[in-house]
């Protein structure tokens, strides 16, 4: 019988392809360093979804609902 191959996948951050597979515990990214270089730009903010600014009413109504939401505490 023959082995099954693992597909293969890009490092979203080098572009560097390697096999989904537990040889790459970082994955998707080919290392820790990858892995690392991510989420610094997530933390530093980098890295941003595009949105439209929220109107006054829109705002209002968040606060409204959030007021109304129950609270669940630890």
């Amino acid at each position: 019988m023959s082995e099954t191959v693992p597909p293969e996948v890009d490092c979203p951050q080098c572009g560097h392809t390697i096999p989904w597979s537990e040889d790459y515990p970082h994955r998707p990214f080919c290392s820790e360093r990858c892995r690392a270089i991510d989420f610094g730009a997530w933390a530093t903010e980098s890295y941003r979804i595009p949105a439209e600014p929220a109107s006054p009413e829109e705002l209002e109504e968040a606060e409204e609902e959030e007021d109304e939401s129950p609270r669940h505490y630890l």
